[in-house]
């Protein structure tokens, strides 16, 4: 039985995440990476054949931890309830995975998504459709599917939650526990003031 690699994927996406975190998506290099990962940059081109495949890899691996809680967040009984949920999952799932929520705070253009190898950038499509219709089914669950009704749910259970995550982020501060509270209690309102 072979020995595990020294530097596997996760430890220099790690490295990678890091980087991001002290000076943003353009410190990722490869050089970069394997020197934070004190790996030779052989191990990273083994592993990425490229600086786009190694972007792709950290935002991708990134924005499928979110997802995946997301998805599951907004499984709800009452599309209201799953609106809620959603609100709440952004900003709680923020909190518990600060690196992740640091990445997700800039676009997928920053980490030069054009460039990616097209397999990845299906793979992001792919999940940003699934919560597209996730989103769309809530909107439909309340009656909610003109374009300024899309507007608003996107406001109310997407931005409303980021722009609570970007303030605690930028001001260095963790965030605290009932801000997922008060944007569920947003969303909430939002989507019900609005009827």
């Amino acid at each position: 039985m072979g020995r595990p690699p020294r530097h596997d994927v996760d430890g220099l996406l790690d490295a990678a995440a890091t980087l991001v975190a002290d000076a943003g998506p353009r410190a990722v290099t490869v050089a970069a990476v394997a020197r934070a990962a004190g790996a030779p940059s052989g191990s990273v081109y083994h592993r990425f054949p490229g600086r786009p495949a190694l972007l792709a890899a950290l935002w991708l691996r990134s924005l499928e931890r979110f997802q995946a809680g997301f998805l599951v967040a907004v499984e709800q009984d009452t599309p209201l309830t799953a609106a809620r949920s959603a609100a709440r999952h952004i900003v709680a799932w923020s909190r518990a995975n600060p690196a992740d929520a640091t990445i997700l705070l800039y676009a997928a253009d920053d980490f030069d998504a054009p460039e990616w190898p097209e397999e990845d950038r299906e793979r992001h499509r792919r999940g940003n459709r699934r919560v597209a219709r996730a989103v769309g089914e809530i909107g439909r669950g309340l009656g909610r599917t003109s374009d300024r009704d899309k507007e608003l749910l996107r406001m109310a259970i997407v931005d409303l939650p980021y722009s609570v995550v970007r303030r605690y982020y930028r001001s260095g501060q963790r965030i605290p526990r009932h801000a997922e509270d008060l944007a569920a209690e947003c969303a909430a309102t939002l989507l019900q003031a609005s009827s």
